[in-house]
């Protein structure tokens, strides 16, 4: 598994760019974004309504048609989020800020607090929007939907999504 790299589902121009911490072993492994067995982000996805139908892992690339992407923060898959160092976030932060502004979506989504707060050097991060900007691109921080992260069930996850895609949607009706 060493050396494994899930690669950014990207182009330019995107209501929203969905950012994990890091790719999950079973997603680099698989070769796709929240592939893990009990990862709950293409149910959320769906159910929040960002997409039509639940996309399956294997089609992830599908997701640029809704006008949406993907990336992570640190590209190093690990068991657990956990398992990476403050280094490695802090090194991260230079190359994710311009990763932003190259693709210059109207929102990034954060998937979990750990990687937003590790970036910005906040110590109290909120649910939602975010007051700090990368760019031009406005941020919200979702809980994460890892099959690890319990303290969220599915309807509180679909809530704080929905919340988002509400905003995106009126972004794109004021033409913005």
């Amino acid at each position: 598994m060493t050396g494994e790299v899930l690669e950014d589902i990207l182009v330019q121009d995107l209501s929203v760019i969905f950012c994990g911490i890091n790719p999950g072993l079973a997603a680099a492994a698989q070769g796709h974004h929240f592939a893990g067995r009990g990862n709950r982000f293409w149910r959320t996805l769906h159910l929040a309504g960002f997409t039509p139908e639940e996309i399956r892992p294997e089609y992830d690339r599908s997701i640029l048609q809704y006008r949406y992407g993907l990336t992570a923060v640190v590209p190093r898959p690990t068991a657990r989020a956990d398992q990476l160092s403050a280094q490695e976030l802090t090194a991260a932060a230079a190359d994710f800020e311009q990763k932003i502004t190259r693709y210059a979506p109207r929102f990034v989504a954060f998937l979990g607090k750990a990687a937003y707060a590790a970036l910005t050097g906040q110590k109290e991060v909120e649910w939602g929007p975010q007051r700090r900007a990368f760019g031009n691109t406005r941020v919200w921080v979702l809980p994460n939907p890892s099959g690890r992260n319990r303290a969220f069930n599915l309807e509180q996850l679909v809530d704080a999504y929905r919340r988002l895609r509400l905003a995106a949607d009126a972004e794109r009706m004021a033409g913005r």
